[in-house]
């Protein structure tokens, strides 16, 4: 057939309008707000789910993780962490790159771990039908489904390898056997729940070589003999409690970060959902991240750095906290001080030593520094939508330090359960900047006292 010119001008012209048309998704750039949202809405559904804070950390490492993987490709300066994680390797890559949409991919691998780890999928479903809405017009038909599968292909891989982490054989591990011994541990009121993931020590880490590596100094030996170096530590958590001040109280309350706590009404008992410390720490990555302009591939590197260093900060401080199993503030002070006394924040349900929150706050601090900087100053507004106010810090360590002392001000943990917790965090958090290298280029300065 032949066409007059006019005709085949127009058509040529059709032609070309299609072809440019459907390679503009090319030139569009994916919002990092997108992953902002993603996190948040995990979030959210943990929340609602009640996760415990370990179990929580898991899952936000492996679906930052699967986001990490695929940008990862995207970028020939970019590392996988492939044979630099325990026992990961053979992640796929796509096949036909410049026919996907690597963020969306990426959005697809951590919506698709995280709906396979929380509860409330139909939430996660919701979500991802509303951002399926907002995304899938501004790509082409052929691009938004290769994008998918190859989001799913990584998330896959990712859950295959989750799967050999012990975490489900953990599961029909017997309860927390409570121990009638002076100085051990007692679940503690008004619930008196079992011990919190007993086993979590037998989770693979990440990155430690075993859950033992960074070892804390054990907390002083049990003795309630006036001026035993124990029933110092305790009198110190009762006269703490006994004339705290109302900035030590905003600071206990504005860090509780407690899914657990347990509210008594009548003969009624009904739960507080609140959020986890690795989560509130996720919620200052996602801070820290808005406010340094980071791209798409920038976040997704940000969340996997700090998600991995939470995930073995809880199991260093979970395989010492069973080990010592030593018994909390208020069940000691109770029994031999004083009835009456009550803490400042409810008791979470687990050992003592050493403390969670300046565990994980030090290694998610220790790693935000490396990132954004010694002073990279923040308002902390994540516990807004609890009722609290926003908080500001100059740095993610003098925020990680608050942390940990709230926990003396709460009167739920000893000082030595913070200072060694502090250590133990930063030792989790160096060796994570020691071994991982997500960037071909990157070089950290590792003797920056800040990171020690």
């Amino acid at each position: 057939m032949k066409y007059s010119t006019p005709l085949l001008l127009v058509v040529l012209l059709g032609f070309s309008a299609c072809v440019s048309e459907d390679q503009s998704w090319q030139s569009r750039e994916v919002s990092a707000e997108l992953l902002h949202e993603a996190h948040k809405n995990l979030t959210d559904i943990m929340v609602h789910d009640i996760f415990s804070p370990p179990v929580a950390s898991r899952i936000y490492a492996y679906s930052s993780l699967a986001a990490w993987e695929v940008m990862a490709r995207k970028d020939a300066q970019k590392n996988s962490m492939a044979g630099q994680l325990n026992g990961l390797s053979g992640v796929p890559d796509p096949e036909q790159p410049a026919e996907i949409s690597f963020e969306i991919a990426a959005l697809h691998a951590f919506n698709r771990i995280g709906r396979t780890m929380i509860f409330s999928e139909d939430k996660m479903e919701t979500f991802q039908q509303e951002f399926v809405g907002k995304e899938q017009k501004n790509f082409p038909k052929k691009v938004w489904e290769a994008s998918a599968n190859y989001g799913e292909q990584v998330a896959q891989a990712i859950l295959d390898w989750s799967g050999k982490d012990n975490y489900k054989e953990t599961r029909s591990y017997p309860k927390f056997s409570v121990v009638e011994s002076p100085g051990r541990w007692q679940p503690t009121p008004p619930s008196y729940m079992d011990g919190i993931e007993p086993h979590w020590s037998a989770i693979r880490p990440f990155v430690l070589d075993s859950a033992q590596q960074f070892k804390p100094a054990p907390p002083p030996p049990f003795s309630m003999e006036p001026g035993s170096a124990f029933y110092e530590e305790v009198k110190k958590v009762y006269d703490a409690v006994k004339a705290a001040k109302e900035d030590q109280v905003a600071i206990a309350s504005f860090w509780d970060c407690n899914p657990y706590v347990a509210n008594l009404s009548g003969h009624f008992m009904f739960a507080t959902k609140k959020i986890t410390p690795g989560g509130h720490w996720m919620g200052i990555t996602t801070l820290a991240s808005r406010k340094a302009g980071e791209n798409f591939g920038e976040a997704a590197q940000t969340y996997a750095m700090v998600s991995l260093a939470l995930a073995d900060g809880f199991i260093s401080c979970w395989d010492e906290k069973y080990r010592s199993s030593l018994i909390r503030p208020e069940t000691v002070i109770n029994r031999y001080l004083d009835e009456a006394w009550v803490p400042v924040l409810q008791t979470p349900p687990f050992p003592e030593h050493t403390s969670g929150h300046s565990v994980v706050s030090a290694a998610a601090a220790t790693v935000l520094t490396a990132r954004f900087g010694d002073n990279f100053a923040f308002d902390d507004t994540v516990e807004v939508e609890f009722g609290l106010p926003v908080r500001h810090f100059t740095s993610f360590q003098q925020a990680a330090s608050e942390a940990a002392i709230s926990r003396f001000y709460g009167g739920i943990h000893y000082m030595p359960a913070i200072t060694e917790g502090e250590k133990q965090g930063k030792a989790v958090g160096n060796l994570h900047l020691q071994r991982l290298r997500f960037d071909a280029q990157l070089s950290l300065n590792l003797d920056n006292p800040s990171t020690k």
